[in-house]
């Protein structure tokens, strides 16, 4: 088995688009489910699949994250190149952090237009892509 992708609901579906396609992901396709519901389908350029659907119900009225959904974490392959790309964009990605120190990731948070956390997380040189085993060795 594997995660397929992950699907968020969103208010305002040009709005989020405009968000995820600042972010980089590019459109796969669209389903129209009648009744003004549309699932669109993003990926990034370099995944061979997609990785996001967003949902858009106009009558479920606006979306409200709560406290049940935390994050999505995206790697980058360097930080400071996609948050320049980002704030040109027009997005307000924060302050890098380093939450295992000096040598460990190089992380920053950004909010999508209906409050679900973006962590972008740039690993260390010869680290492998995404969280292994290894890491808690």
């Amino acid at each position: 088995m594997k995660t397929l992708f992950v699907s968020y609901r969103v208010t305002d579906l040009d709005r989020s688009l405009d968000f995820y396609t600042a972010l980089g992901y590019t459109e796969l396709g669209r389903v129209d489910g009648g009744d003004g519901n549309h699932l669109v389908i993003l990926k990034f350029p370099g995944e061979p699949a997609a990785s996001l659907e967003l949902v858009h119900r106009p009558a479920g009225g606006p979306v409200d994250v709560g406290s049940g959904f935390d994050h999505l974490a995206i790697q980058v392959d360097k930080l400071a190149t996609t948050l320049e790309t980002l704030i040109d964009a027009g997005l307000e990605p924060g302050p890098v952090q380093y939450p295992g120190g000096p040598d460990g990731p190089k992380t920053s948070w950004l909010t999508d237009p209906d409050g679900y956390r973006i962590e972008l997380v740039e690993w260390p040189s010869g680290h492998a892509e995404g969280i292994t085993a290894a890491d808690f060795s």
